[in-house]
């Protein structure tokens, strides 16, 4: 209940209090009631009007309650639209540097091997920043390990040395972003002779 609806309910308590209070006073012979004062019976015409006030106060507290729920459930909707439309701001302005530098590889005809090189290395280590920063982390599982059907994906089997199940070689590297898988590490798993 909120403040101004619990007021209206306590002026209602305090309204039949004081009518209790006028109906002993009659009681009792119109004997002065506290502080000296003699207590007039209000008119039944002023109690139906203050009810109806008082019914007029809870009515329009409803009303702006109602108002403030659905002002706040619209406010939550575009939040969570404008959530969706730009979920991948911060991913994409990581990667402007890495095609800047892809561009800036393919426009070099110098034809030195050694520089061309140097520019894919520092392309690769923008992309590595862009990844660090958006949480998007490797699966990279060595020979031996256990295959994982939760981060691993069995392209191949091999008949191999190595326990069943593990993992002889890796095609591919996975990728999680924050936990959760992108792609899977593709692997070649090792299997019993037959």
């Amino acid at each position: 209940m909120n403040e101004q609806t619990q007021t209206v309910e306590e002026e209602k308590v305090a309204a039949a209090e004081e009518t209790e209070a006028v109906e002993a006073a009659e009681v009792a012979g119109g004997q002065e009631a506290e502080e000296g004062q003699v207590v007039e019976k209000p008119s039944y015409e002023d109690l139906e009007a203050r009810i109806a006030e008082l019914e007029g106060q809870v009515k329009d507290e409803q009303l702006r309650g109602l108002a403030n729920e659905q002002n706040l459930r619209r406010r939550h909707q575009q939040e969570i639209a404008d959530t969706h439309k730009f979920a991948g701001q911060k991913f994409a302005a990581e990667m402007l540097p890495v095609k800047d530098y892809l561009e800036m590889a393919l426009l070099d005809q110098s034809g030195n091997f050694d520089a061309l090189k140097m520019g894919v290395q520092m392309t690769l280590n923008e992309l590595q920043k862009a990844f660090d920063a958006t949480q998007i982390k490797e699966i990279n599982p060595q020979a031996g390990d256990k295959l994982d059907p939760h981060q691993h994906q069995a392209m191949q089997t091999v008949v191999s040395e190595q326990e069943p199940n593990t993992i002889v070689s890796v095609m591919k590297k996975g990728y999680t972003l924050s936990d959760r898988v992108l792609r899977p590490a593709m692997v070649v798993v090792a299997k019993k002779e037959d």
